[in-house]
């Protein structure tokens, strides 16, 4: 029987990464300079170099092109957050969390600008960054019931995840009106610092 690697795999991975990072570059250039609605998915294929199929394989819509690929948590870091970990409260540790979904992936410069302008210039694209934090937040929610046991009521759950995407949503409004280049992540650690110190 075959086994890969580990290096095969992290090249294999590395390769993924390669190819979603150069369609969603392509696709917010494209928006950039023509709007949402001003390219096709098959334009999009042709200036990522790849083909239709290929690009639906990565990528159901012009949407989740521009926004990237959707964050995914190692089952490591799950399975500490789950154990109580990594610092042993809730709330930070749902917010590190957060934060790892934010910076998977973290890109150049460059890329965090374009992506900023995109998203000031498309309100649906920012809908629909919030929507994907939100089915996150859902994510988050069955976690946290599965760390804290049943008697952990789940409507305190929500209450939780609600707020942090309340922070989220803000961090998204100061991303773009921010003019330091900081990327979204730490807006958010922002936010969150803030958040703290109201509820002090």
């Amino acid at each position: 029987m075959h086994f890969m690697t580990e290096s095969a795999i992290s090249l294999r991975e590395q390769k993924r990464w390669d190819t979603t990072h150069r369609i969603t570059l392509c696709a917010q250039r494209l928006t950039d300079a023509h709007g949402i609605d001003g390219f096709t998915m098959d334009e999009l294929a042709d200036a990522a170099e790849v083909s239709r199929r290929t690009l639906f394989n990565y990528f159901p819509s012009k949407t989740d092109a521009i926004l990237g690929e959707h964050p995914e948590i190692p089952e490591d870091v799950l399975a500490t957050f789950v154990a109580g970990g990594p610092h042993g409260n809730l709330v930070d540790d749902v917010a590190e969390l957060a934060r790892i979904t934010l910076e998977a992936k973290r890109t150049d410069r460059e890329s965090i600008a374009l992506g900023r302008r995109v998203l000031n210039s498309n309100p649906r694209l920012l809908a629909a960054a919030h929507e994907r934090f939100e089915s996150v937040v859902e994510e988050f929610a069955t976690l946290v019931l599965e760390r804290e046991g049943a008697d952990f009521p789940p409507s305190r759950a929500r209450l939780l995840l609600r707020m942090l995407l309340a922070l989220f949503d803000t961090a998204l409004v100061e991303l773009v009106e921010d003019t330091s280049d900081r990327p979204l992540v730490e807006l958010f650690e922002i936010q969150l610092i803030s958040a703290r110190t109201l509820f002090a």
